[in-house]
């Protein structure tokens, strides 16, 4: 089997969708011998940040000296960036081999895995081969009925920021999603969570008094921020200081210390984890797609925002480097997505939009979506493609604008691509 025969596999129409539960996967890892057995995991759940909040322990961990896995999902530009080892993802020659290995086993299953429940089980055997020493493990959707929640009790449990995303699948409350998200959570674990919510707290902690578990938040009012531009941010978190990240959200902050607060957990857990270890890890984060600059002539920023929450902090990074600008936007939306809430928070801040259709079957047409725009009183004019989008939003701009792709993940590789090849 060769790197696009694996592909084609595990992207093989005969995979089921989203389905949750966890028996396939329990059954597909047994098959496999149990490779999560002999693992060590950090487990992250949540609405926003999941991603950044992974890349920077994941860098702090590696700077530690140990053999980090990563698991993370949507990828940006390349299917293998999904599973990674010490920032480098999974060889083509590596994912041919283990597709092929796995595949009678999953094939001979009376009730098949479904694709994420086959990437997931291919990315821990991964990392059992790799001998990582700690895995960080990122839900794919919710957490309780995630087919990542197949592990025993993480070294830590972190629930990151919670806001109304997936509500058909997890529930109509943030009370319904917080639920959901403390799935993760087992018996007498610790677990990081983000907060700040008074509807999602209370779920959150009930699920850590029932199981046992030690509650532990950051103090966000710590945070002292410093220098602040495209190329990153400097900040201060309680006694750590001088710190930087070279991500210029300015929710990355706050996700830093989230992920600082998880280092300290292991800390306690008997991690050898310093203060340096924290500086120089944050500092070599890598994380693509969240509000990363490609360009700056015009400045062109691609941000994976795509729920109300994830483009409202999006909108404040924006408002925060240039402040009293309109801006012009590339966007793409998933039509089941709160597209109005979305719309209302980009309209004002824009000048100009330029809408494109993000590769994904449940991705709203340009032209819908150019319409929805219209009718709440802005300019939109639909693109024939990612790239023409790109290209029209930055003639439109001249050299001195603001460009900005948001919307979707799934448009950002896209997006970045057409950079890459520059």
């Amino acid at each position: 089997m060769n790197y696009n025969e694996a592909l084609s596999y595990i992207h093989s129409v005969c995979w089921k969708g989203s389905v949750p539960g966890l028996s396939r996967t329990t059954e597909l890892l047994r098959r496999v011998g149990h490779p999560e057995r002999t693992l060590k995991f950090v487990h992250i759940a949540g609405t926003n940040g999941k991603g950044s909040t992974a890349a920077m322990l994941a860098s702090i961990l590696e700077e530690a000296g140990f053999t980090v896995g990563l698991y993370t999902s949507p990828f940006i530009n390349r299917f293998n960036e999904r599973m990674q080892v010490n920032h480098s993802p999974i060889s083509d020659e590596e994912l041919s081999e283990l597709t092929a290995w796995i595949r009678p086993h999953a094939d001979t299953m009376d009730d098949a895995p479904t694709e994420f429940e086959l990437i997931t089980v291919l990315a821990l055997e991964f990392f059992r081969r790799r001998r990582c020493d700690i895995v960080i493990l990122e839900v794919g959707m919710g957490g309780a009925l995630d087919s990542t929640n197949v592990i025993d009790a993480p070294e830590a449990a972190v629930i990151t920021a919670l806001g109304m995303d997936h509500v058909r699948e997890l529930g109509p409350t943030l009370a319904d999603i917080a639920r959901a998200k403390a799935g993760i959570i087992k018996a007498g674990c610790h677990v990081v969570s983000y907060g700040g919510s008074a509807e999602a707290d209370p779920v959150i902690e009930a699920v850590c008094l029932e199981k046992g578990a030690v509650l532990h938040r950051p103090d966000f009012e710590r945070i002292v921020p410093g220098n602040f531009s495209l190329s990153g941010q400097d900040f201060s978190y309680g006694d750590y200081t001088d710190l930087h990240i070279p991500l210029a959200g300015v929710y990355q902050l706050r996700n830093a210390a989230v992920a600082i607060t998880a280092a300290e957990v292991l800390q306690k857990r008997g991690w050898h984890v310093t203060a340096e270890h924290i500086r120089r890890g944050l500092a070599a984060t890598r994380w693509p797609a969240r509000f990363e600059v490609l360009r700056r002539d015009p400045v062109f920023i691609v941000d994976g925002g795509h729920n109300p929450h994830g483009i409202q902090a999006t909108a404040d990074s924006l408002q925060r480097i240039f402040p009293d600008r309109k801006f012009v936007f590339v966007t793409g939306v998933m039509a089941d997505k709160d597209v109005e809430s979305i719309l209302w928070l980009l309209v004002p801040m824009a000048e100009r939009f330029y809408t494109v259709t993000p590769d994904n079957p449940r991705a709203m047409k340009a032209d819908l979506l150019a319409q929805r725009i219209g009718a709440l009183g802005a300019t939109a004019l639909p693109c024939a493609s990612v790239a023409d989008g790109v290209a029209q939003a930055m003639a439109f701009a001249g050299a001195d604008g603001v460009v900005c792709a948001v919307g979707s993940l799934y448009m950002s590789g896209e997006v970045r691509e057409c950079f890459l090849q520059e």
